[in-house]
């Protein structure tokens, strides 16, 4: 059953809103913080290896979040989430993704310096099309003798809708220099219906590559019908493949095609 409400639930998706807390507070231990000089500094966050989440319709994504802290006594733990919502105005909360597991994995760069590091499961069962922007990245850690410290937005990160590309050149063989077809579709994960849906009005570019060449060069570029379709007529002058390229947008990744091969007479 697809519901609105971001729940929380055994797939790592996190309800801030539930608790009723500051999004500051939603994760923090139970324990107060200390003083600023006794606490560690988080000097990095790195969400997905630092590129964007992409999601198809339902497939699950673990993405891996490594958090680096300092302190004298050493780096005991660490937690992030990803979320999003307003942190300027108290009565409006957030949701999100926690990790999977309770503690992370903390390698030492030495005495003073680890990096932590977690996995949460992103579902896009729990999203909506107006997901697909910039989310905030919560981090924290403690250091060996108890002290945390914290921070609601250390860094972000950016989610997309999964982009699909198909190419068809026809007919196949052909006589040299006579015109062919090609078509093709361009589409994308809809969340809101979970279904995939034709990606309109989007400049794609006809490229072709030679038979004995592994580099594309662009032809022409054409814009995607309303349902997301391509098409367009070219003159085959030898053997190679032809595939459609679209660049992607910030809420849509990038797609190569798989080349259509025709033989040239």
């Amino acid at each position: 059953m697809r519901i609105r409400a971001i729940v929380a639930a055994v797939s790592g998706a996190l309800a801030l809103s539930a608790l009723a807390v500051p999004v500051s507070q939603a994760s923090s231990p139970s324990f107060a913080l200390t003083r600023a000089d006794t606490v560690p500094v988080i000097s990095k966050v790195v969400v997905n290896s630092g590129k964007p989440i992409v999601l198809g319709t339902t497939a699950t994504k673990k993405v891996t979040v490594s958090v680096t802290a300092s302190h004298s006594s050493g780096i005991e733990d660490a937690l992030s989430y990803i979320w999003r919502g307003r942190d300027s105005n108290p009565n409006l909360y957030g949701f999100g993704f926690h990790p999977d597991g309770e503690r992370a994995k903390c390698k030492a760069a030495n005495a003073t310096t680890s990096t932590c590091t977690l996995t949460i499961t992103v579902d896009p069962g729990y999203l909506w099309n107006t997901n697909a922007t910039t989310w905030r990245v919560y981090a924290g850690a403690w250091n060996k003798d108890g002290n945390f410290t914290e921070k609601d937005t250390f860094s972000s990160v950016r989610f997309q809708r999964l982009s699909r590309l198909t190419a068809n050149a026809s007919p196949e063989p052909v006589k040299k220099s006579s015109t062919i077809t090609v078509t093709g579709k361009l589409d994308r994960a809809n969340w809101d219906t979970r279904k995939y849906a034709g990606y309109a009005s989007q400049s794609v570019k006809l490229q072709f590559r030679k038979k004995n060449s592994s580099t594309y060069t662009t032809v022409k570029t054409v814009k995607s019908s309303n349902t997301g379709t391509l098409k367009t007529t070219v003159k085959a002058v030898e053997d190679g493949y032809w595939r459609w390229s679209f660049a992607g947008t910030t809420s849509t990744p990038a797609a190569n095609a798989t080349g259509d091969f025709v033989d040239v007479k």
